[in-house]
């Protein structure tokens, strides 16, 4: 039985591979789709749609306009709070830690969104599924990767008998959504400290330390818009579905 949820959305970062375009405004404020709505409002949006009301922005970079432009968050029918980067909490572990000691993640179930990360997740059914399961944490995998570079077969001889221009793989991939026990952030101060990865440390650590860590697969499309490259090369027809989720 699915009790209180808090939506966490990681929004701080510098967007250095966003350059020249976050001299002036953060990443999460990039236009996204055919209104140039903020990328971060999207994400907003598409947490509203399923309900959740209570939602963190953790921020930092640049991070008054962020809060001007979303505020108390009425306008999409849900509650904004902030949380602010420090320098005693940093990577996008320390963000959490750093809401959960200001006691802003006090809830059940915390659903964690990499404020670059484009995807129609259904949310219902991912936190339906964690509930079930009793997961420490459940991770959304999506079931295939497109190789960025061209993939290339040899034989023995050393000829080339087969390229693929950025193939698509079978392969488990995350894609920066995650929903997770908060307590767990409790145990991983004393063994990771203030400063660690949610996917590069806090997961592994999890798994090491045998707690319940499940996959939620998805099959669905899904963006991730970390760099100015990939940002060019978002095709807003494949999740028109995301893009209209506005007020």
């Amino acid at each position: 039985m699915l009790r209180s949820i808090v939506a966490a959305v990681l929004a701080g970062g510098e967007g250095r591979r966003f350059r020249p375009y976050t001299d002036l405004i953060p990443k999460p404020m990039v236009p996204v789709g055919p209104e140039e709505r903020p990328l971060l409002e999207h994400i907003v949006a598409w947490l509203a749609r399923y309900g959740l009301r209570d939602i963190v922005l953790l921020v930092g970079y640049r991070w008054r306009q962020v809060a001007n432009y979303f505020r108390d968050g009425g306008a999409w029918g849900v509650r904004i709070r902030y949380s602010l980067d420090t320098d005693e909490y940093t990577g996008t572990g320390g963000a959490l830690l750093n809401a959960r000691r200001r006691g802003l993640l006090d809830a059940d179930t915390v659903l964690v969104w990499y404020g670059d990360i484009l995807a129609p997740v259904n949310v219902h059914d991912l936190l339906e599924r964690h509930s079930e399961w009793r997961a420490d944490a459940t991770l959304v995998l999506a079931d295939q990767y497109q190789v960025p570079v061209g993939v290339a077969e040899v034989d023995q001889e050393g000829n080339v008998t087969k390229l693929e221009e950025k193939p698509w793989l079978p392969l488990l991939v995350t894609i920066g959504v995650l929903a997770l026990n908060p307590r767990v952030l409790d145990r991983a101060e004393q063994a990771l400290g203030t400063g660690f990865d949610i996917m590069g440390d806090l997961v592994p650590w999890m798994i090491s330390q045998g707690m319940r860590v499940k996959a939620y697969i998805y099959r669905g499309p899904w963006y991730d818009l970390g760099s100015l490259e990939r940002y060019n090369k978002l095709d807003p027809s494949t999740i028109k579905e995301f893009l209209h989720t506005g007020s």
